[in-house]
């Protein structure tokens, strides 16, 4: 355990009651990992030594910040901490900077006075989000209180390098000439590669049925591309499960999904000028996968009320930006899941969707390349064999401005954006690891056409094609009786459907936020951790202390099952404090008597003395 050393803590320990105490405390699918030789998991183990050390401490007020609900809620007292509900296990992610904007936003709105902030953590990057811009904002709302605000990390930063993670990054169900069959892509990862390979055993759990089978694991990460299930032929819908043996981490031992027969996958392309749109319809109308059907129907805006939203997976729009009845038809269609890509018109107006609108087509002097794109995720990401899109090799003549709150995802040789997603408006989202933002669907906005003298992208049409048909099968995921959600972005109706399998405990009313299949009349529903989970990347101790420069802060790191304790490195410092203050004491009290009498000692000459002597 690592010592503080700050007068933070000798505060603590020499008394004096607080106003208020917070406990922000990490449920993140990575805090169940156990330690080595016990049961007890990095959750489990932190609660424990903060209701054993809080007890010591006296305060008026005792608030929990859970990352589920990232709600204050007042509890009596430490010694009913472990027993919440709020602080039991869940599958979703954490956001540490959005709870601490809750505990800044508490004492301001309560005018707490001395407050003690205790976090309960495991450091992992993707909860803590580090490089975002929202820490500054908390530190500077801390610093302009007139009370004391004290923050104390309670940390378990060791990550097990023998963990394995399963997830399933694909299931398709297909029609065969003896019946139909499952194609199951996974990726399994490890924490620390292993010299040689490794023989994993993999189950699968499909209807009540099991079956095993090995994967060769080399390095730190492996993937299995469509592995075949025969499935009975009447079997048009079901659920199945993914397990790996038991490790130092059971969150991520394991992957649920569902399936069923594959909708059709409708496209929908909005456009004054059908010819300008050829290329998106025939890009849209080629399946990239076996025994997947399409339709494309090209339509104007007035022509948007005959069309059957509830059959759609792709939105094309090139127009002129929805306005009134229609943004609110965009709206619903894509909060349903649909995927929308706006293309701009050739004579833009002012109308503005999402925040953003277009600003003017711009003509360059000659053919610019695509200079940087984002290929580790969304419409350009790299193959699953790793392999890039030729996204470089893609040539723009002409494009148009976008103005408003986006990111981008390619830009051109110069930084013009040219493929750009937009974000939610700042008061539905408190953060990127929020549940609000996980589950918002982005818009995406192309700068260009893929008409003649404007791209290259008809003519180099492979990368056209991967975005059309990646956006197509997004999209698709939210028809049908089957889908799949992240845990913390599913919908709260889930919490009122029947749970048909899951590891996790938990109440009804948490469903939303706990891996399991889920049922609901016709519809099954998986939920599962979301991929930055799998990542063990962890803050830097250095950065963590910088995230909090400038403030009162301290940090202890535990170890599960290291047999320390948190009430004792307390006391530690309370004797520290009290030796230092006999000592004093002891100081203060010797005598000064002897000084006195020395100078007392030599007798004052007398004149026939001075005389002599002279």
């Amino acid at each position: 355990m690592s010592r503080p050393l700050s007068s933070g803590w000798l505060s603590l320990a020499a008394g004096g009651r607080v106003d208020t105490t917070f406990v922000v405390v990490d449920r993140s699918p990575s805090m169940l990992q156990k330690g080595q030789g016990t049961p007890q998991s990095k959750l489990e183990a932190g609660l424990g030594q903060l209701k054993q050390a809080l007890g010591l401490l006296r305060s008026n007020r005792w608030v929990l910040i859970d990352s589920i609900n990232n709600q204050p809620i007042e509890f009596e007292s430490p010694e009913a901490l472990d027993e919440l509900v709020e602080v039991q296990p869940t599958s979703a992610s954490a956001d540490i900077p959005s709870m601490l904007e809750t505990v800044s936003e508490y004492i301001h709105a309560n005018s707490a006075s001395r407050s003690e902030v205790w976090i309960l953590s495991d450091v992992r990057k993707n909860d803590w989000d580090a490089d975002s811009g929202r820490w500054q904002v908390i530190k500077d709302s801390i610093l302009e209180l007139p009370q004391t605000v004290r923050f104390h990390l309670l940390a378990y930063p060791q990550i097990d390098g023998g963990n394995r993670a399963i997830r399933v990054t694909d299931v398709r169900r297909v029609e065969t000439s003896d019946g139909a069959e499952l194609l199951l892509s996974l990726r399994i990862q490890q924490s620390e590669a292993t010299e040689g390979t490794a023989k994993v055993p993999v189950q699968i759990e499909i209807g009540g049925g099991r079956s095993e089978f090995s994967v060769d694991l080399t390095g730190t990460e492996t993937e299995i591309k469509n592995h075949v299930i025969p499935l009975d032929g009447q079997t048009v819908k079901g659920w199945g499960r993914v397990s790996l043996p038991a490790d130092a981490n059971p969150s991520d031992n394991e992957y649920y999904f569902t399936f069923d027969q594959s909708p059709v996958r409708k496209t929908v392309i909005v456009t004054d000028d059908p010819q300008a749109t050829r290329a998106l319809a025939v890009a849209a109308s080629i399946p990239a996968e076996d025994g997947v059907k399409t339709d494309v129907e090209t339509v104007s805006e007035s022509q948007l009320d005959t069309v059957e939203w509830d059959k759609v997976s792709l939105l094309l729009w090139h127009a002129n930006l929805p306005q009134g009845a229609l943004t609110r038809q965009v709206e619903s269609f894509a909060k349903r899941g649909g995927e929308v890509i706006f293309f701009p018109p050739e004579s833009p107006d002012d109308s503005e969707f999402a925040g953003v609108k277009w600003a003017g087509w711009q003509n360059l002097d000659q053919e610019t390349p695509i200079a940087t794109w984002t290929g580790d995720r969304d419409l350009l990401a790299n193959t699953r064999s790793g392999a890039s899109l030729p996204v470089g090799q893609l040539k723009v003549y002409r494009y148009c401005e976008l103005e408003g709150n986006t990111i981008a995802l390619a830009s051109l040789d110069g930084g013009t954006p040219l493929l750009s997603i937009s974000l939610p408006p700042k008061d539905e989202a408190d953060g990127p690891g929020s549940p609000e933002l996980a589950a918002f669907n982005p818009y995406y906005f192309c700068a260009t056409t893929p008409g003649v003298g404007e791209s290259s992208l008809a003519r180099d049409g492979i990368v056209l094609y991967v975005m059309i048909q990646r956006a197509l099968a997004s999209g698709a995921g939210s028809l049908g009786n089957a889908r799949e959600f992240i845990a913390g972005a599913a919908p709260e109706t889930v919490n009122q459907w029947n749970r048909v399998a899951g590891s996790i405990d938990g109440l009804s009313t948490s469903h939303h936020v706990l891996a399991g299949v889920y049922e609901g009349g016709e519809r099954l529903s998986a939920i599962n951790r979301s991929e930055s989970e799998d990542a063990d990347a962890i803050v830097e101790e250095s950065q963590v202390a910088g995230l909090f420069q400038g403030l009162e802060f301290d940090r202890v790191d535990d170890q599960v099952g290291s047999g320390s304790s948190l009430l004792s490195e307390i006391w530690r410092l309370f004797l520290m404090l009290m030796m230092a203050a006999l000592l004093l004491e002891a100081a203060l009290c010797i005598p000064r008597q002897m000084a006195r009498e020395t100078n007392s000692v030599t007798p004052t000459p007398t004149t026939a003395e001075r005389g002599m002597a002279a």
